[in-house]
C-alpha cells in the first residue's frame, strides 16, 4: 500500500516531467516553423501536445516505479533519467527557440541515446518501467527522422532554398505603390 513517501515521490516524478514539458509549451511551433518545408508525413501540430502528454505521464510513472522498486540503489538510474529530462527540455529550445535545425538534430542524437541508456538502467529494477519508455523511444526516433528531413529540406537555420522570384508586370498592386527597380 502506498504511503506518504510514495505519494511524494510520485508527485516529484510528475513535477520533473512537467518541468521538462514546459519548454515545449514555451518554445513551440510558430510562423518560422510553419513556413519550413516539411515532409508530407509530418504530424499536425495538435498531435504533438496529445502524444507528448501521454509520454510525459508514462515517463513519470516509469521513474516512480523504478524508485519504488529500487530505493537508494536506483539513484544512478534515476540520475541518468534526470539528465535525459534535461536533454528532452533542451531540444525544444534549440529547435524552436534558437531556430537551429542542425544543432537540434545533433542534440537529439544525444537525447535519443540517453533514453536508450535510461531504459537499460531501468530494466533491472522494473521491466514494466523500462517497457513504458519504449513508445517514447519510438516517438523520439520518428522526431529524429523528421528533424533530419526538415534539415535536408531547409538547411541548418531553416532557410529554404528559394526559387527565383518572378518579376511582377502590370500595374502596382495598390494606389501609390511602385514596382521595385530591376
Amino acid at each position: 500500500m502506498p504511503d506518504a513517501t510514495d505519494h511524494l515521490a510520485l508527485a516529484l516524478s510528475a513535477l520533473l516531467s512537467l518541468a521538462a514539458a514546459s519548454t515545449g509549451a514555451i518554445f513551440r511551433p510558430d510562423d518560422w516553423y510553419r513556413r519550413l518545408r516539411k515532409p508530407s508525413w509530418t504530424p499536425p501540430d495538435a498531435a504533438f501536445a496529445v502524444v507528448w502528454s501521454v509520454l510525459y505521464l508514462a515517463m513519470a510513472i516509469a521513474a516512480w516505479t523504478v524508485w519504488r522498486a529500487g530505493g537508494a540503489e536506483a539513484w544512478p538510474a534515476l540520475a541518468v533519467y534526470g539528465l535525459h529530462l534535461v536533454l528532452n527540455a533542451l531540444w525544444s529550445w534549440v529547435f524552436f527557440g534558437l531556430k537551429r535545425i542542425d544543432l537540434a538534430l545533433g542534440e537529439l542524437v544525444i537525447f535519443w541515446l540517453s533514453i536508450v541508456v535510461t531504459i537499460l538502467l531501468f530494466w533491472p529494477f522494473s521491466r514494466q518501467a523500462a517497457l513504458l519508455l519504449l513508445p517514447y523511444l519510438g516517438w523520439v526516433t520518428a522526431a529524429g527522422v523528421l528533424n533530419w528531413r526538415i534539415l535536408v529540406l531547409n538547411g541548418p537555420r531553416g532557410v529554404p532554398a528559394q526559387s527565383p522570384t518572378p518579376v511582377a508586370r502590370g500595374p502596382a498592386p495598390w494606389p501609390g505603390a511602385s514596382r521595385p527597380a530591376r
